[in-house]
């Protein structure tokens, strides 16, 4: 199987040495890393807090009868966006029966009823997942919610009791975040306010998108020379000063963003960031994660060159760097590699599309 999708990955590059857009012969090895781990229960990251020893010995398919599989709650979530976004792409690709078979088990509205009265049915339980894992919630709405096709209406359907559950919780939070989080993990508010954007200019929901904006601004719109230079931290996915700059190019019209950006990086931490991060250990559930930043900066870089004028030698920089990093990291993704294959394949996805 290791090599199997090896020979997939490599294959992509084709000629030019570098895949510009996803082929479907990839698509097909990327949708078969979430389509084992989503019914796959062990091993698994449980992050819950017990109020008795009887939801302390639940097992996680029966705290969460959807999201059990893929390590963590979140890894799950987005290995159903990245099914659905595949399965959106290529209509008739090879393991099209298989996605459909996962997706109609998943997208069920009582299973989906009961993953949203988790997070109101515990202690601590309004906080589960803040915000990294309700950002890919949003996510996976946006995407069926914009796909014209009946299997994706229905599931959108049976979504929305954990979509609205996951909104009414970001819009209470937020008035109440007096600080960003700018760790290179989960907790991250730039990444987690950039999806969250996307999803309520997706359904017009201008209330929240009126929010969002406001505390972006907050955050980061008087930020300067932020010291990228110290990235990355040992285990980090996310760069957080090129998350920021990934919010604030949705935030701001291009005029506006082109003079902050340009106040924002200084040379040393431009030449840092475009270093292809050392991943010394992928058996390493930790150092691994330093694949998926070079997915994540490929895929900041990628938005951020394009808001940037088309002359900016930054933004010239920023793309030729976002290829190298998906050259890189892309054929690292293997099946046996648990600690990797579980969610790596969502990063590459995003980043190449």
């Amino acid at each position: 199987m290791k090599k199997f999708l090896i020979i997939i990955l490599l294959s992509a590059f084709g000629l030019a040495g570098f895949a510009q857009a996803l082929s479907p012969e990839l698509a097909v090895g990327l949708s078969r890393l979430p389509l084992k781990c989503i019914v796959q229960q062990w091993p698994n990251k449980t992050s819950h807090l017990s109020d008795t020893l009887t939801d302390h010995v639940l097992t996680p398919s029966q705290l969460h009868p959807v999201f059990f599989g893929c390590l963590d709650w979140h890894s799950s979530v987005h290995g159903h966006w990245l099914l659905v976004r595949i399965l959106k792409t290529f209509p008739e690709i090879q393991t099209r029966d298989s996605i459909i078979d996962c997706l109609n088990n998943s997208f069920q509205t009582d299973k989906l009823t009961a993953e949203a009265a988790y997070f109101s049915k515990y202690t601590g339980a309004n906080t589960y997942e803040r915000t990294y894992g309700w950002a890919w919630l949003l996510k996976l709405d946006e995407e069926l919610a914009g796909w014209d096709n009946d299997n994706a209406r229905a599931w959108h359907k049976a979504l929305q009791p954990l979509t609205q559950t996951i909104v009414k919780l970001w819009k209470g939070y937020l008035p109440k975040q007096s600080y960003a989080n700018r760790t290179g993990v989960h907790p991250n508010t730039a990444f987690g306010l950039a999806f969250a954007l996307d999803w309520a200019r997706s359904v017009n929901d201008t209330a929240f998108e009126r929010m969002i904006i406001a505390k972006a601004n907050e955050f980061y719109l008087d930020n300067r020379k932020v010291p990228a230079y110290f990235e990355p931290d040992a285990t980090d996915f996310f760069s957080p000063t090129l998350e920021a700059a990934d919010l604030m190019r949705r935030v701001l019209d291009k005029k506006d963003f082109r003079n902050w950006f340009h106040h924002y990086f200084e040379k040393r931490s431009i030449e840092r960031l475009t270093m292809v991060p050392t991943v010394s250990d992928r058996s390493d559930y930790q150092i691994v994660h330093l694949d998926g930043l070079s997915f994540s900066r490929a895929w900041c870089m990628k938005g951020i060159a394009e808001s940037l004028a088309a002359n900016d030698p930054t933004g010239k920089l920023f793309k030729e760097t976002a290829e190298r990093f998906i050259k890189n990291s892309l054929p690292n993704i293997t099946n046996d590699n648990y600690g990797g294959s579980h969610w790596l394949g969502t990063f590459a996805l995003y980043a190449l599309q």
